[in-house]
Formats: C-alpha cells, structure tokens, sequence
C-alpha cells in the first residue's frame, strides 16, 4: 500500500500586490484505493493545492510537507513526481501541435517506466482504452488537444491515466463542462484506472454529480485555503442540499 501525506501545507502565489496567500495549513492523507473528494466555492485553494502536489513553478510552498511513502515530495523535480507515481488531469489541458497524441502517450510511458513498452502490447492496450473511452481509432494522430473539444480533453487525460498506472490521480475539475453522456464515460475511465492499479484518488469538484459514478470514501470540504470540515458520501449530499453558505459565514464573522 502506497500512502499520500499532505502536513500542515501553506502555499502563497505572487500577484501584482504581491505574494497571496493561498493554502493556509492543509493536512490530509490519502491511501492507495480510496477516493478523496475536494469541494468547496470558487477560489477556496482546491485547484492550488493540486499544482502544488504536481509541482507548478507558480506557486511557492511556504510550510509544510507532502511525501509520498516517507519520501519527500516538494524536493523532486516535475518528472521525478510523475515517476514517483503522480499524475495529474488538468482543469484546462494545454494544446501542443505537433505531437501526436500516440507519440505523446509512448513517449510519457516510456519516461515513466525507464523502458520502451514492447510495441505490439502498447498498440494493443492504447486502441483497448480509446474504444472503452468511446474514442474514435483517428485520435491517436490528432496533435495533443489541438482543436480538441472539452470532453475530448478531458478523455484524453483519462486515456493517460489508463495507460500510465500512477500511484495518485489528481483529477481537477474533471468534470467541467462535460454533458451527460461524457461525464458517465469518463468517470468510468476513472473507475477502470483505479480498480486496475488500486490507485490513490484526489477528486476535486464543485458539484456532486460526478460523484454518483465516481464513489467518494471521504468528502472534505474546502474554504478559504483549508480543510473546514471532513466527512463520508453523506457530506456531499448535504452540501449539494445546502451549499457552501454556512461555511463562508464562519470565515467572515
């Protein structure tokens, strides 16, 4: 068993007013096989907390710890998190024309795992995952998300999480912008992933509809750059009853 260990984590971020303090000591553990769910409003920290996991040069710890089975996370570089076993589904894919998507996945595979997978498997393995994702064979030679749609997108990066095995999935906001259809694919994807490798899941949303095809073991509830309130499935259905307000008031008051 794998073990994802965040420890009292303050994040700042430089603005033109200067650095703003982002995360204010977040503390949370994920095992391998669970599914952690983040909510929370809008510019409560959970998308912050996610690239200061995967290692975004934006944002600059300030204190704290994340290690990932005792080692020392903050330390490594960008790849060496994604061979560690990190992987990361951004909110908003970035485009890069030119690379294919079936180089782009080979080579991220090859990186990962210091070896080549053998070609007649890998062939193999990517055509099986598109067609579980609904995912016409064409895709494969399309440039990385050039001209792609919102669910494209974000099939793509569960395409990535299915072939790459990692340890812990962050998935932000995966289900942004997707329709009904999309959202029910893609969070099967999530599910194949996960019951394939027993990974560790980060699922951050705002909203709980993904949340009854991707099934949370604990919900914890973002504000103002920490945790405010931890819990089981049963949280996530209060806050879609009840929304964030009660909350926000504890903040202000």
């Amino acid at each position: 068993m794998s073990t994802l260990e965040i420890k009292d984590l303050h994040v700042s971020v430089e603005t033109k007013e200067g650095a703003k303090q982002i995360l204010r000591g977040v503390n949370l553990t994920i095992n391998s096989g669970e599914i952690h769910a983040i909510m929370g409003p809008n510019g409560s920290g959970k998308s912050t907390l996610a690239y200061s996991i995967a290692g975004h040069p934006k944002y600059e710890i300030t204190s704290g710890t994340v290690t990932l089975d005792g080692e020392d996370v903050l330390a490594m570089t960008v790849d060496e998190r994604a061979r560690a076993g990190m992987f990361l589904a951004m909110q908003y894919p970035v485009e890069v024309p030119g690379v294919s998507v079936s180089n782009f996945l080979r080579t991220a595979k090859t990186a990962i795992d210091g070896q080549a997978p053998a070609l007649r498997t890998w062939v193999k393995d990517v055509k099986g995952a598109m067609k579980d994702l609904r995912m016409d064979d064409s895709f494969a030679e399309r440039s990385v998300n050039e001209g792609f749609s919102g669910g494209e997108k974000k099939r793509h990066e569960i395409l990535q999480l299915e072939l790459l095995k990692p340890k812990f999935a962050i998935l932000d906001e995966t289900d942004s912008g997707l329709d009904v259809d999309a959202l029910r694919i893609v969070s099967e994807g999530v599910n194949r992933a996960k019951a394939a490798t027993n990974s560790g899941v980060l699922l951050i949303t705002h909203y709980t509809r993904i949340l009854r095809y991707i099934k949370p073991d604990f919900v914890h509830v973002f504000v103002a750059g920490r945790v405010a309130e931890e819990g089981g499935p049963e949280l996530a259905e209060r806050l879609e009853a009840e929304g964030y307000d009660r909350y926000l008031t504890d903040v202000t008051a």
